[in-house]
């Protein structure tokens, strides 16, 4: 099957762009890495720090539920016997 000129020049466009995109995309995450690797040389908990930057993304409400979430299930956890516990983790 062959693709007509200006159909192959669109595609190939396209994919120009992304393979660009993901050059980019590659270099952000090496600054992001630099970043927390900054963190980590002086001082900071980078995991924390992790955690900070996704939960700033979400709304208040967000942030309210999850932790409700959260505490649901560690009561949960906390109400089962040390032994149901251990044997759901396998």
């Amino acid at each position: 099957m062959t693709i007509p000129n200006f159909a192959g020049q669109k595609l190939k466009s396209m994919i120009e762009r992304v393979e660009r995109l993901e050059a980019e995309k590659a270099a952000i995450a090496d600054d992001i890495r630099e970043i927390y690797k900054e963190a980590k040389s002086h001082g900071f908990d980078t995991k924390i720090m992790r955690k900070a930057v996704l939960r700033r993304k979400l709304t208040a409400a967000q942030r309210e539920e999850e932790s409700a979430l959260l505490d649901l299930y560690l009561s949960a956890l906390e109400a089962m016997p040390a032994q149901q516990t251990a044997q759901a983790a396998e």
